[in-house]
């Protein structure tokens, strides 16, 4: 029997506030016949790209179970449901349709959808090096936007472009398995200029409540000492600023700008189009300092010895089972120092992610990190900061790129050892988030 950890109650949110979980396309549609390939399908065919072996070919199979997916939503009681489209599936015959479906048996749940128009599964043969893709990936969303936008009210246009870049672009570690490292900076130009286009595709359409999808996390550097400052200063511009303030201040931090393609002043102006939320990633912070001369693999990643910074273990705090540090107070930091930093200029914020891996049922461990973090984030929204909801990844365990099936992040457990039968189960997180979300109303 699962045993639930008594733990006090969580503080009150606010009136109004919006409690989801999120879950992308990729990792967990499957159906992978029924949509045009993506970058994904070309790298996961790589032997040893996955470290499992696996692909996303069924994944949780959510392409045809969605119903029992979306009875799970809404046996936990959230207001949200913030899911991917899948631009691939998006270009195949019929491909919406499948959205019509998922958005109908959302909203007939009583549950909100939330849509991401892009979470890293770029269609094949399309590249964000490319000016172009942007100016695509605009096209698509109208499409999108002209079937859904009667049901669906808030939308997420682009999915952490700072990881894509880095893990896709820079160091090859994620599709499409590039190790271009700063070479890789016109990707991201690329991807803040799609979502400005797409901003401007959405609100042509009538929508008035979009938003992006940022990861963020402090950054913490490893001593007081000159060469570790600077390289943790480097690595906060690199991560965070280099995504942030071109869409709320609409301009790059100094000396990155002239090294991004095209007419980069125009650019910017359509890339700080009014957002009427700030989605954030938030996982852990990381602690840096100056480069060791050795390369380093850190949660999942490989970290060259050229870069100039390398990423140090945190201490003495616990960690996932991806390694990852856990550290609840970095949440209201970040979010404390984002009002610092872009006073008016930001607006509300959303968390469109926070989760953890863990193995197991019976999910103590994801319990208390979960309850930690939403007590970290009810401290920022009390220091002032403007936090109008909170998204719990993930809904499902599921294809975790390149960990494959071996790291799971759901509220939900699958069984991937048969896949045609891929049993949920509920965990005990499940229940514990379920009866927050009960005392929250």
């Amino acid at each position: 029997m699962i045993r639930h950890m008594a733990i006090n109650p969580i503080p009150q949110f606010p009136d109004g506030f919006l409690w989801g979980v999120s879950t992308s396309a990729h990792q967990i549609e499957g159906a992978a016949d029924a949509r045009e390939p993506s970058v994904w399908d070309a790298f996961t065919a790589e032997p040893g790209r996955i470290k499992d072996g696996s692909t996303a070919a069924v994944a949780c199979d959510h392409y045809h179970r969605y119903g029992e997916d979306v009875a799970l939503l809404a046996g936990l009681g959230v207001d949200a449901y913030r899911f991917s489209v899948s631009w691939p599936r998006v270009l195949s015959k019929g491909g919406l349709d499948f959205y019509d479906r998922l958005v109908d048996e959302v909203c007939a749940a009583g549950v909100r959808p939330v849509p991401t128009l892009f979470h890293w599964d770029l269609p094949a043969g399309l590249d964000w090096l490319e000016r172009d893709t942007a100016h695509r990936f605009a096209e698509y969303v109208s499409v999108v936007v002209d079937r859904l936008g009667d049901r669906v009210k808030k939308w997420i246009t682009v999915n952490e472009p700072a990881e894509h870049t880095l893990l896709g672009h820079a160091l090859g570690t994620h599709a499409p398995g590039r190790q271009l490292m700063f070479d890789a900076l016109p990707a991201a130009h690329h991807q803040l200029l799609a979502h400005g286009l797409a901003v401007q595709a959405l609100r042509a359409a009538g929508a008035r409540d979009i938003g992006i999808a940022n990861s963020h996390g402090p950054t913490w550097p490893a001593s007081r000492e000159p060469a570790d400052l600077e390289a943790a200063a480097f690595y906060d511009v690199l991560l965070n600023r280099l995504f942030a303030d071109p869409l709320l201040l609409g301009e790059y931090p100094e000396g990155l700008g002239e090294l991004m393609p095209g007419d980069v002043a125009s650019d910017l102006k359509v890339i700080a189009e009014p957002l009427d939320f700030y989605g954030i990633n938030y996982y852990a912070p990381t602690r840096v300092g100056a480069p060791q001369g050795t390369e380093i693999e850190f949660g999942g990643v490989r970290i060259p010895a050229e870069l100039p910074f390398t990423v140090r273990q945190i201490e003495n705090v616990p960690v996932t089972d991806f390694g990852w540090p856990v550290v609840p107070e970095g949440l209201t930091a970040l979010l404390t120092g984002f009002k610092e930093r872009y006073g008016d200029r930001l607006p509300p914020v959303v968390i469109t992610e926070n989760g953890c891996s863990y193995p197991g049922i019976d999910d103590q461990d994801r319990i208390a990190y979960l309850d930690g973090h939403l007590r970290a984030l009810h401290r920022a929204v009390e220091a002032g900061v403007d936090v109008r909801g909170y998204f719990v990844w993930s809904l499902l365990d599921n294809f975790e790129w390149a960990e494959g099936y071996e790291r799971r992040f759901g509220l939900v457990h699958v069984d991937f050892s048969d896949p045609g039968v891929l049993k949920r189960t509920p965990k005990a997180s499940y229940a514990w988030l379920r009866e927050v979300l009960r005392d929250q109303r």
